[in-house]
């Protein structure tokens, strides 16, 4: 028990099934289940967004806005209409705003100073520092983005399908290439 939490490492061993899977499988375990439905229309409960902590607006030195709090907003308002919000800590979506809103400026960097960069005592051509931190982000966003869509898919009784914040994500990094 070196490791501090009396077990296995974190998240080692089988993953939850689906509550779809349960269902059909007649609930083998014989748990109370906590059905979600997904509809068409938006659940109007009157539930309140959380407010973006202010460092997801930050102001940024190259003077271009961060765009954290869009997608905050956006991937909030996608899971309440699924009626699984509640479920997200708003820890974790602002992790994953963030951690796309930095993906974004790597690839904008990477667009503006190119692949190469000068090495600061030698001056020799090196690979630009942007390009790890964008495959750092973007493993960070899709890492987040499957932790929040296994809890939307362990609370639903239906498959999902359709267009998800994280699959809009390219058309942002395209869209800010564009300038717009």
């Amino acid at each position: 028990m070196a490791n501090g939490h009396g077990g296995a490492r974190i998240g080692a061993g089988q993953k939850k099934k689906a509550l779809i899977d349960k269902v059909n499988e007649g609930n083998p375990g014989h748990r109370k289940l906590t059905v979600i439905e997904f509809t068409d229309t938006a659940n109007l409960s009157g539930e309140t967004m959380p407010e973006p902590r202010e460092y997801l607006s930050a102001p940024q030195k190259n003077g271009k806005e961060l765009i954290a709090v869009d997608v905050f907003q956006k991937t909030w308002s996608w899971l309440h209409e699924r009626g699984c919000a509640q479920y997200i800590p708003p820890q974790m979506l602002e992790q994953y705003a963030m951690s796309v809103s930095r993906w974004i400026q790597c690839e904008e960097a990477i667009s503006e100073y190119g692949f190469l960069a000068k090495h600061p005592t030698t001056g020799n051509a090196i690979p630009s520092p942007y390009v790890a931190m964008s495959q750092n982000f973007m493993k960070q966003a899709n890492n987040l983005w499957f932790q929040i869509y296994q809890i939307v898919k362990e609370n639903c009784t239906t498959d999902y399908q359709g267009i998800n914040p994280h699959d809009d994500v390219m058309e942002r990094l395209l869209s800010a290439r564009r300038g717009g």
